[in-house]
């Protein structure tokens, strides 16, 4: 198992492209270790939210092994919503100046399709147990959120995981249903789940899960929330996810249970 990874800041230097999926209009950017970035806007739809659950998502899952391209910390100058000439991404980058999230760009790799590249019982598991403890919305056959690079398979886009924090209504249950668990569409191979979890529960202990959330920048944590301070809304992360894992016998019998009323 790989270890959580400090997570290096770059400065973004050129704005290359936007790439126009959903909402959220995240780019290719070059920083100034002259790497591309798929870029994360802190100013886009779903704004900071989406930032934390994509920087914990892909530690976890980097911590329990899966391939998952680095993520770092992009600092956007302000002198780049004055250049741009579309005035929907002017706007945006006027309101993502400071701190936002980059993932190594996988030059040349392409969408995994499940069709074409068949996966084996206990990687699908390993996926679906994953995505059950994230409560991960986005990794359906429409949008798969998975790339194939250098014949092996990468894991991107947490950034739909842990939608209660768009609320935070009930977000302390230890047995909070994920039913869109059905929809995932390595489901139906995801035969190995009870294995997984005796691998995969062990390794995210609350040291390990703490380490994480530690890497939220403040920033993040002062709007719009619901705790008086950062490292109150770092414990309720922390908190639920310790009690998730703790309760992961829960979301694998509920995955099992969506796996065998489907197929």
């Amino acid at each position: 198992m790989a270890h959580a990874a400090e997570i290096r800041t770059v400065s973004v230097t050129r704005y290359v492209t936007p790439l126009r999926e959903g909402g959220s209009l995240p780019a290719i950017v070059e920083a100034d270790d002259e790497f591309l970035y798929v870029l994360k806007f802190k100013g886009a739809g779903q704004g900071k939210k989406a930032l934390i659950a994509e920087l914990i998502g892909g530690e976890i899952a980097r911590l329990l092994g899966f391939r998952v391209p680095e993520i770092v910390f992009a600092d956007l100058d302000i002198a780049f919503g004055r250049i741009e000439g579309d005035e929907e991404i002017q706007d945006l980058l006027k309101a993502s100046v400071g701190i936002n999230l980059g993932l190594h760009y996988l030059s040349g790799s392409i969408t995994y399709d499940p069709v074409a590249t068949k996966l084996s019982p206990l990687l699908a598991s390993q996926i679906v147990w994953l995505d059950s403890l994230l409560m991960n919305v986005d990794r359906t056959a429409r949008n798969t959120n998975m790339l194939w690079w250098h014949k092996e398979l990468w894991l991107i886009d947490h950034g739909a995981s842990l939608y209660f924090h768009h609320s935070w209504d009930n977000w302390d249950k230890p047995k909070k249903p994920f039913q869109l668990i059905s929809k995932h569409v390595l489901l139906p191979i995801a035969s190995e789940l009870d294995a997984v979890d005796k691998q995969f529960a062990p390794v995210l202990t609350e040291q390990a899960i703490k380490a994480i959330v530690a890497l939220i920048p403040d920033d993040w944590l002062v709007e719009d929330s619901p705790f008086q301070n950062p490292e109150q809304h770092r414990a309720a992360y922390i908190q639920f996810l310790t009690t998730r894992v703790a309760n992961s016998s829960f979301f694998v019998n509920e995955a099992k249970h969506a796996r065998e009323t489907a197929i």
